[in-house]
């Protein structure tokens, strides 16, 4: 169309003269004869009749070749217009085409050898194995491996001379901020809801999404030795998997996002989402890359935090001290624990807790000491009722660890190349290495840029029951500051919450519009042998009544994971619900050592209504407690509602 008008443009002045230069001669023509002519026939004009003289033939061939001559001057303009068009498409093709060339041979000198097989792998084999089992996906042989097949997918800076963002989609239908539990479980909600789904996961992690429990529980009994490469374990179950929710082939590469037919997951590694803007539905990168979005999900957890008088203490502290978080601090703690003699624990909650039995059972086999301090009066004391507290700061004492308990931390130095932590008390203790395990503090750097609200009291982004921010953001997880619609406004630090948070984002992400109603578990090992399930709120503060009984061989984590055949208790407890739980009707024997709580059930009550519950040491009991909670009723007598978890039996 374009060139038939660009021929009329050439052409119209042409016709428009021939036509007029006919008409003139028409004119003299008639007034040669004496006379004007009243009416000119047109017919004259063209065919060349008798009355307009010999003139009237040489007008008709004059026009009959300036016809000619336009039909081929149009021919000639183009057939020209279509060998410049595809010339200029060969060139085109040629110089993208180059542009590869050279893009994948270039630039192997300034690479080390690591970064240049990364690379020949990632053009060779974009999908580097198949998928196992969805029931027990795995890594490949390590996890460095998994690493690098999911970062050479974006290209970063240091790889190569192509900005990475000429790689990146720019739009993503869903896009997915953290790369945690919360976003997988999101990931696999809306794909399950919207097959043909576009997820693209925004991470500055360098790993594929990965479950964090096992990094400070099974991991740390491994027999392996290269476990922290594999990050394969075996579970209290026996049965050995991957820390990683699914292998490297599950995932699609981001630039092939936009073009997928089917849809699918992608995941960008080592990349922060520093700026969004919630008007324009876009994201800024840290390397100033956009992505646009239709939905978003933030799920980007938290960061552990520290005490203030070991950020002030200086560099050679800070060298000697770790946050622990991430997998990159697995690894990094347990190369410590091998090579110094001492490590202290600063925290009493459950991460703490748990790293303290883990290097305590360490210690058994070395020289190495592990201390754990805190300033509760037990372990776990802001959760604990009293006595259990105390009870399980004796278990832990068991497992090798020295527990230094209402101990506050006044200063921390470094000398004679040791550190030396001092307590408000006057107490010293020097050590090697410290582990901060003192809470974490929720990841709301966002909310400047995308005018969203941070709650005042307990943090993280606030959204309401259906987890919306606003229209068509999200938030689950760590970051979630959320109204439970049976126990008000809260904020969850658990694995639990993050699958339960991130699936119900996803369903409303894809148009489910659900409350959070369903209550996320949490549990903690102790070891193999002793460990608590909790739901609702636990809080030592609130009135407490627990009801316990002599322990068998089968109550310990390890039996109820051999049972359940799963390690990640959640997976199996949170897809449960009892309808109407049966008591039991075994009696309560007698417990001949009111000391010995080997396994029971602690109500906790606002109100004289049970709004938490934990289980210790009994598994696989969740959905009755979450019934419980549920229907929000006061009971009478907690002995009696205790049958319910058949604890009496043998």
């Amino acid at each position: 169309m374009l060139k038939c008008r660009t021929v009329w443009k050439k052409l119209a002045p042409l016709a428009r003269t021939s036509s007029t230069l006919c008409r003139q001669n028409v004119r003299k023509a008639g007034l040669n004869n004496g006379r004007i002519p009243t009416h000119v026939p047109t017919a004259h004009m063209s065919s060349g009749l008798p009355g307009g003289g010999g003139d009237n033939l040489k007008y008709a061939l004059l026009v009959g070749a300036a016809s000619i001559g336009g039909v081929a001057y149009a021919y000639h303009t183009m057939k020209g217009d279509q060998q410049r068009y595809q010339a200029r498409i060969t060139e085109l093709s040629s110089r993208s085409q180059k542009a590869a060339a050279k893009e994948s041979v270039t630039p192997i000198q300034p690479q080390p050898p690591a970064v240049e097989n990364t690379e020949t792998k990632a053009t060779t084999e974009p999908k580097p194995e198949a998928a196992p089992s969805s029931q027990e996906p795995s890594p490949p042989a390590s996890g460095t491996e998994a690493v690098a097949t999911s970062e050479t997918t974006e290209l970063p800076p240091a790889v190569g001379s192509t900005p990475a963002s000429l790689k990146l989609p720019s739009h993503a239908p869903y896009l997915l901020l953290g790369g945690g539990t919360a976003s997988f479980a999101a990931a696999r909600s809306i794909r399950a809801r919207d097959p043909g789904a576009k997820v693209l996961i925004v991470t500055d992690e360098p790993d594929l999404p990965y479950m964090r429990p096992p990094l400070s529980k099974e991991l740390w009994f491994s027999d392996d030795p290269s476990v922290t490469e594999t990050l394969r374990f075996k579970q209290w179950n026996g049965k050995e998997r991957s820390i990683y929710f699914q292998p490297p082939s599950f995932y699609i590469n981001p630039e092939e996002l936009d073009s997928v037919e089917n849809g699918g997951v992608a995941v960008l590694t080592g990349k922060k989402v520093v700026h969004m803007d919630v008007r324009g539905n876009k994201v800024k990168l840290d390397d100033d890359t956009e992505i646009s979005y239709d939905k978003c999900l933030i799920a980007t957890g938290g960061v552990p935090r520290n005490l203030q008088v070991i950020e002030r203490a200086g560099e050679e502290v800070m060298k000697r001290t770790t946050l622990f978080r991430k997998i990159e601090d697995f690894r990094s703690l347990d190369k410590v624990s091998r090579n110094v003699k001492s490590i202290t624990i600063i925290g009493g909650g459950f991460l703490g807790s748990e790293l303290a039995c883990a290097l305590g059972r360490r210690s058994t086999e070395s020289d190495l000491e592990v201390i754990q301090m805190f300033p509760e009066k037990g372990n776990m004391g802001k959760v604990l009722p009293e006595y259990l507290s105390n009870w399980t700061t004796e278990k832990v004492k068991k497992e090798g660890v020295k527990v230094l308990s209402e101990a506050l931390v006044k200063s921390v130095t470094y000398k004679d190349d040791k550190l030396e932590i001092h307590l408000k008390d006057g107490r010293l203790v020097k050590t090697d290495h410290i582990v901060t395990a003192v809470g974490l503090e929720p990841n709301v750097d966002l909310a400047k840029s995308g005018g969203l609200e941070v709650d005042s009291d307990f943090g993280g982004y606030r959204v309401n029951a259906e987890l919306q921010a606003r229209s068509n953001i999200w938030v689950a997880g760590d970051a979630a500051c959320f109204y439970d619609i049976r126990l008000g406004r809260r904020r969850v630090e658990h694995h639990d919450h993050a699958v339960v948070s991130g699936r119900l984002a996803g369903e409303n992400m894809t148009g489910a519009n659900k409350p959070y109603w369903h209550q996320s578990m949490f549990w903690s090992d102790l070891g193999p042998d002793v460990g608590y399930e909790a739901i609702g709120i636990v809080d030592s503060s609130l009135p407490t009544v627990g009801v316990f009984a002599k322990a068998t061989a089968k109550d310990t984590p390890k039996a109820a994971t051999e049972e359940s055949g799963t390690g990640i208790r959640s997976e199996s407890e949170t897809e449960d619900t009892a309808t109407s739980a049966v008591a039991s009707v075994t009696p309560a024997p007698v417990v001949e050592n009111k000391d010995d709580y080997g396994k029971g059930v602690i109500f906790y009550l606002r109100d004289k209504v049970v709004v938490g519950i934990i289980l210790w040491n009994v598994f696989n009991r969740m959905p009755v407690a979450r019934k419980i909670i549920k229907d929000g009723e006061e009971h009478a007598d907690l002995n009696e509602v205790a049958k319910l978890f058949n604890i009496h039996e043998d």
